[in-house]
């Protein structure tokens, strides 16, 4: 039960690290990089209504949160995630000009998740550092959050359990 949650944990992390890589590069392509960042395909997100200053401070907070992180990592430790954003973007680009950015072809996974934190081999105290600055800044992201907005993702949350069951 506690590797479970110590997968989804490091999966979270890295998704966001990978998602704030990409918003950087989709930057120029939307004026929304953050809802890009929560969702490569804007799914829920973008009928949140963000403002922009809301849309501002959130990519502030990711920022923060990812500099952190990086700073909890060695140096080497820091290089392998690196070399894996990198190949990322590489296959992120490749799709691109084939017309593919939306769409995997069947078997193809995502390419970001658990796999470039678990070949960190973080220590113990290095994944309760980052759990904290994960914590944090999900607490500093629902502070920007208006009632209403959290209450439709509270909603989508629900839909998503009920359709995910596992």
């Amino acid at each position: 039960m506690k590797l479970k949650a110590l997968s989804l944990v490091a999966g979270a992390i890295a998704l966001t690290l990978t998602a704030t890589s990409f918003a950087v590069d989709a930057q120029t392509a939307s004026p929304s990089p953050v809802l890009l960042a929560q969702s490569p395909h804007g799914g829920h997100w973008k009928d949140l209504g963000l403002t922009d200053a809301q849309k501002t401070q959130i990519q502030a907070i990711h920022r923060d949160s990812r500099t952190k992180i990086e700073a909890v990592l060695t140096p080497e430790q820091k290089a392998k995630l690196e070399a894996a954003k990198q190949a990322r973007r590489a296959e992120w680009q490749a799709r691109k000009a084939q017309g593919q950015t939306g769409q995997r072809q069947p078997g193809q996974h995502h390419g970001r998740g658990k796999g470039d934190f678990a070949d960190l081999n973080l220590s113990e105290i290095q994944k309760t550092e980052i759990r904290q600055i994960r914590e944090s800044e999900k607490q500093q992201i629902q502070a920007v959050y208006t009632p209403e907005q959290r209450q439709k993702i509270e909603q989508f949350r629900q839909n998503r359990q009920q359709s995910n069951p596992g």
